[in-house]
Formats: C-alpha cells, sequence, structure tokens
C-alpha cells in the first residue's frame, strides 16, 4: 500500500484563481509587478539547490525564460497544484489567479521592460532549512544504500532504529531522501519496543533487497524481533513518502504517535527508480516531538488497488486502450476527514472523487483534469469535513494506454496490469485514494485545519 502524507517543494500562501478583475496598467515592468510575484510564487523552488531546473531570481534570470514562463503559467502548467480548485478547495494551494497570469503575458508582450531594478529590495530570504522547521529529533538510515547503474527498479526492505532518553510523542514525522534524483517511492511503519524487550535496536542489517528476502525472513534479517524471539507492536503507515510531499501539520491534538524509548523505523518498501550510473543514497527521518499523547489519532482509508475496495472492473488496459475505473465505499461509521491523497502510474489521466450522504447531498473531495505522475500531493482541505454513516465514497479514474499519450512508458503499448503487490514498478498501474480522517465529533464542520500546533521543546537525540 502506498501512502503520502503532505505538500512539498515551494510552499506558497493560496491564491483565488476565479478573480475577474484582469485589469492591468498600461506598462508591466519586472521591478513593479513580476518581481514581487516571480519571488512570491516561483523562487522558492527556483534558486540555487532547489528541485526547480533553473534559477527565477534576478531580472537576468526571468527575461532569459521569459516566454517559457508565459506558457507554463498560462498553460496552468506552473505552479504545479495539479488538482481543480474549482472543484474543491484546500489548503497552501499553488495557483495564480487570472490577473496574475495576464501580467505575466503582458510584460512579454511589451518586450520584458526591466523597469527600476535599482530600486528592488533583495530578494526574500528562503533558508535551506527543514520545511517544519528544525526537528526535535533525526535518525538516519544506519548504512549507505548503493544502488547499481543497471537501468533496473530497486526495492529495498530497511530500517531506521533510534534510542533516547525516554519515552515521548510526536506530532509529525518527515522522511528525507538523501538521494532525491532516484527515491521514488517510501513506505514506512513505526516500532516500539516495550520496556526491557530489546538490548540493541542497531543490531542486525540496515537494507535487504525485497526481491530476494521478503516478509518475516527480510524482518528476522533486520534483527526486527523483540530479544525473546517475539514481535513488537508496529503502526504500519506511520510515515510515507512520494517526491513533492510533506506531511501536513495539525492543530494540536490531532494526529501523532507514541514514541518508545527504543524503536526503529521499518522501511517496508523503499522503492528506487532506474539509473544509468552507480551511485548510493542515505535517507533520514526527521521527528517533531509533542507535549502530550494525541488527543484524535489519525486513522486512514485505503481504496482501489491494495486498499479495502476492489478496481472495478479488475486493473487491465490493452494497447491502445483508453478506460474509466471506479471504486466506491460506503462508511459504516461517522468520520470527519482532514486530507485526500488520489494515486495513479504514467498511464493516468483523470482523476475523480466525491461522496454522497444518505441526505443525497453531494461532497466534492478531488478532481484533477490533467493527471501527472511527477506531482502527487495530499490535499488537506481548511477545515475538517463530516461524512455522516452511510455515506459512499465515490472514486474514479481514467486511464490511456495508447500511444498518444505523452507519459506512455513503452513504444508500442504493451498490455498493462495493475499492481498486486507493495512491490510495483512505475510501469504497472495502481488506482488508489486514501482519506485520512478522525472519528466525528459535533461541531467538526467548523474546525479549522490551518492551526500548527505549537513545537515541542526537545527531548533527545539519536545515537
Amino acid at each position: 500500500m502506498l501512502v503520502v502524507l503532505g505538500v512539498a517543494g515551494c510552499n506558497v500562501p493560496p491564491s483565488d484563481p476565479s478573480t475577474s478583475d484582469v485589469q492591468l496598467p498600461d506598462t508591466v515592468t519586472f521591478a513593479e509587478h513580476i518581481a514581487p510575484l516571480v519571488w512570491e510564487h516561483c523562487m522558492p523552488c527556483h534558486r540555487a539547490g532547489q528541485i526547480g531546473p533553473f534559477p527565477l531570481v534576478s531580472y537576468t534570470d526571468v527575461q532569459r525564460k521569459a516566454k517559457m514562463v508565459r506558457f507554463v503559467t498560462t498553460e496552468r502548467y506552473m505552479p504545479p497544484w495539479p488538482a481543480d480548485t474549482a472543484y474543491a478547495r484546500y489548503l497552501g494551494e499553488r495557483v495564480l489567479n487570472e490577473r496574475q497570469i495576464a501580467l505575466i503575458a503582458k510584460w512579454v508582450e511589451q518586450g520584458r521592460l526591466p523597469g527600476d531594478t535599482a530600486s528592488l529590495p533583495d530578494p526574500p530570504d528562503h533558508p535551506d532549512a527543514p520545511p517544519l522547521g528544525e526537528p526535535d529529533l533525526v535518525v538516519p538510515l544506519p548504512d549507505t544504500a548503493f544502488i547499481p547503474g543497471d537501468a533496473r527498479d530497486r526495492f529495498l526492505i530497511a530500517k531506521a532504529p533510534w534510542e533516547l532518553p525516554r519515552d515521548t510523542f510526536v506530532r509529525a514525522i518527515m522522511f528525507e531522501p538523501g538521494n532525491r534524483a532516484l527515491v521514488h517511492h517510501m513506505n514506512g511503519g513505526l516500532i516500539n519496543y516495550p520496556p526491557g524487550a530489546k538490548d540493541d535496536v542497531f543490531a542486525g542489517h540496515g537494507y535487504i533487497d525485497a526481491e530476494q528476502l521478503g516478509g518475516p525472513d527480510a524482518f528476522a534479517a533486520l534483527q526486527l524481533a523483540n530479544d525473546d524471539g517475539t514481535w513488537p507492536p508496529l503502526v504500519p503507515s506511520a510515515v510515507n513518502h512520494l517526491p513533492g510531499m510533506l506531511p501536513p501539520r495539525y492543530p494540536e491534538g490531532i494526529g501523532g504517535y507514541h514514541f518508545a524509548r527504543k524503536g526503529s523505523f521499518l522501511l517496508n518498501t523503499l522503492h528506487y527508480g532506474p539509473t544509468a550510473r552507480d551511485t548510493t543514497d542515505r535517507s533520514r527521518f526527521l521527528v517533531y516531538f509533542a507535549e502530550r499523547a494525541p488527543e484524535r489519532p489519525l486513522q486512514e482509508l485505503a481504496l482501489g488497488s491494495l486498499g479495502i475496495t476492489p478496481v472495478e472492473p479488475p486493473l487491465e488496459l490493452a494497447p491502445g486502450e483508453v478506460r474509466t475505473f471506479r471504486s466506491t465505499y460506503t462508511l459504516p461509521e461517522p468520520i470527519s476527514v482532514l486530507s485526500v491523497n488520489p494515486h495513479m502510474h504514467l498511464l493516468g489521466t483523470e482523476f475523480l472523487a466525491y461522496a454522497v450522504t444518505p441526505a443525497r447531498d453531494t461532497v466534492p473531495l478531488v478532481r484533477i483534469n490533467d493527471w501527472d505522475f511527477r506531482w502527487q500531493y495530499v490535499y488537506t482541505f481548511p477545515r475538517m469535513v463530516p461524512l455522516p454513516s452511510g455515506t459512499t465514497i465515490h472514486v474514479y479514474g481514467t486511464f490511456d494506454n495508447t500511444a498518444e499519450n505523452p507519459h506512455q512508458p513503452f513504444d508500442p503499448p504493451r498490455h498493462v496490469t495493475g499492481a498486486d503487490s507493495r512491490f510495483m514498478r512505475t510501469t504497472d498501474e495502481m488506482f488508489q485514494f486514501f482519506l485520512s480522517y478522525v472519528d466525528f465529533r459535533p461541531g467538526d464542520d467548523t474546525v479549522r485545519l490551518d492551526q500548527p500546533p505549537a513545537s515541542a521543546p526537545a527531548a533527545a537525540s539519536s545515537r
């Protein structure tokens, strides 16, 4: 099962994409109009050391790429935000409004006028600190992983142990890839060893090739068991990763985990994409402590591939076929949804999810009109979204296995099936939908999710 937790990359404030006022100044200049826009919406990613392939900071930077910037903003390809904000709204939206897009276009059409660049202030400081701030604890993988340059996907099982002075609680956990170019995804569990159950949490292998050794045999090689041979408790999906993701920070008392004095992260799948050159990786976990146990623990529903509901019809595509699949689930109990995460692979083109209550009200969850495998986010709602018992969640995904699909990995197209295990390849397909939720309480529809928790004092560091 593949889960992702939040938005990463350029963390910019929401804009209103529905703005209809596109009245523009007679003359558009970089200094007066374009620099503030670019610095806010582009520069967080397009600067030295970040994921943007070129800088967009100075007048020279932007004017060199002006036609490209005009094209990608007019087409709404950039800033990257796949979800349709005309369908549902979320926190942290990366969306330019109509006036901002028109300003860029007019600036290019008028000849990319610099304006009074001498009077521009210095660009805003974007410190290269972790997006959630400095962690209270850093837990690195114990060894460096070697990835051979044989152009093959690699699937590893790994552990990242820690030892602290005392038990504590955590409010957020973030996986930070060491090799961002190759780490495709990571599914991570949380092991808390009971007092006295494990003497040396650092003993055993750090990495196991999952295609050669899996399940209990791999866990035995990692020496995850208690010293008496029994298995410690495991939180199976405590932290996960896909490119472009950040874990959300919920208000105080919502979400979080118990963190034992001795424990380990279990990377049940660590997937590296293919590379033509030998390389290495040593990723790590960033842990943020909480002062007390979570009042309302976060829970999850996983629909579709490897989830609690089937894909209908079974996920299978003949060469040249375009087809829509669905998955549905009816809630046995009321819940309050915090965030949603759609997931498909290369052949996906459209995604739609909504809920229908017993009163026949339709609740929009997410719509993506132009799916792009490279940009996959968790979308967090501004407020909790209560769904009563008996509500049916409907999910639809369209896949295009034709040669015209620009993300088609095969030439000519091949017969494609859905992944049936966690060791899938990117050229296998998936159709998944995840909902993060808490048990329903009256008044949840007024609970705002844009109130981050207060930072807790640091408790310890890993060995």
